[in-house]
């Protein structure tokens, strides 16, 4: 089974900065897309942004709440995917989740357990 482990969580003051990463194992067959989410308690899941793997496009796109503040890239070499997160604001504080979507007609999604963001006004 594909197991995805998010890491680069904590604490960071409004306007300040950081790096999330997401790393997957196991076998990685399909055609695939990342993606972070993030969710607060009492909230639905939402995403945030995504970007293909399973080709060299690197496609990439963005929630319209972290669009010019938040870059997302990938290392393939290291089954790695990360989040850049800069100017942050409070209401960005929530658990982020790594999500690998495989497409196609039997599309599968697998998630990670998520990494806590705390961002203090």
């Amino acid at each position: 089974q594909v197991q995805l482990v998010e890491s680069g969580g904590g604490s960071v003051q409004a306007g300040g900065s950081l790096r999330l990463s997401c790393v997957a194992s196991g076998d990685i067959t399909c055609f695939s897309e990342m993606h972070w989410y993030r969710q607060t308690p009492g909230k639905e899941r939402e995403w945030v942004a995504g970007i293909t793997t399973g080709d060299n496009t690197n496609n990439t796109a963005f929630a319209e709440s972290v669009k010019g503040r938040f870059t997302i890239s990938r290392d393939n070499a290291r089954n790695m995917v990360s989040l850049q997160m800069n100017s942050l604001k409070p209401e960005d504080t929530a658990v982020y989740y790594c999500n690998l979507h495989c497409r196609g007609p039997n599309s599968y999604d697998y998630w990670g357990n998520g990494t806590l963001v705390t961002v203090s006004a």
